[in-house]
């Protein structure tokens, strides 16, 4: 939100602020136009309109007779910046957690070589970790590393902090990233770690990692519960990408 934003705009990033924090609960009713106008400084016109914006995106429920209300909302990432699942979780308000699965040394597969761009059954790092919002299971993130990378994150509080936090005091900080979407049905160590139902549908995030010298540092396999995050993926005229599509795997 900016100075320069039109005013329901502000009221809009105001408001969802509020509701990302906690500071209006789910299943209260939201203030009123009234309140809400005095409190602001403003005339109706803007807080209808950030209120029907919220109501659209299903941040609150109600109206027409019915006192509206805050609904449970799916905490949105945005890929138009590079940031760690830590950063993304804090700026929304949510505590971000994480445990540790497995973490060690392994061999290249072919697809992870081709990737990684290291000769097949070369050594790498690989380190699974269950992600948390709010001490909830959020994800399950699979994460390899080349190994001259990779090693020195197993010395690191991989259950205290960021990896990409770790990455960044050795030096090899990723700046850009390539993501490929999809759905995929739950495998074992999902309905495990996220404790759901064999097949549950998941988002599967993929993603390769760059450094500033354009080297792969990283290839991700990302795996969330779709009630507890959505994508927002921003495109503009003036710096058109491609589309494509990827055959499934």
């Amino acid at each position: 939100m900016t100075e320069h934003s039109p005013l329901h705009a502000q009221l809009y990033d105001e408001m969802v602020r509020r509701i990302r924090t906690g500071e209006w609960q789910q299943g209260e009713r939201v203030p009123s136009e009234k309140s809400l106008v005095a409190e602001f400084g403003t005339s109706r016109g803007p807080v209808r309109q950030a209120l029907a914006a919220l109501r659209s995106e299903g941040m609150i429920v109600g109206g027409r007779g019915a006192p509206p209300r805050v609904h449970r909302t799916v905490p949105a990432q945005s890929f138009d910046t590079f940031m760690s699942f830590t950063e993304w979780a804090r700026g929304l308000g949510f505590t971000p957690g994480q445990r540790v699965i497995e973490a060690g040394r392994r061999p290249a597969t072919e697809e992870v070589a081709r990737e990684l761009r290291v000769s097949p059954d070369a050594p790498i790092i690989e380190i699974i970790r269950v992600r948390l919002l709010d001490e909830k299971p959020a994800m399950l993130e699979r994460s390899i590393f080349p190994y001259e990378i990779g090693r020195r994150l197993l010395t690191a509080d991989l259950d205290g902090g960021s990896i990409y936090q770790a990455l960044r005091e050795t030096g090899s900080l990723p700046v850009r990233a390539r993501h490929v979407i999809d759905a995929i049905a739950a495998h074992p160590l999902e309905v495990e770690q996220l404790h759901i139902p064999q097949g549950t549908p998941l988002l599967r995030v993929r993603r390769l990692a760059f450094d500033a010298y354009g080297h792969v540092i990283e290839t991700a396999d990302d795996r969330y519960l779709p009630d507890m995050t959505s994508f927002v993926v921003e495109n503009t005229a003036a710096h058109r990408v491609p589309l494509t599509r990827q055959a499934t795997a």
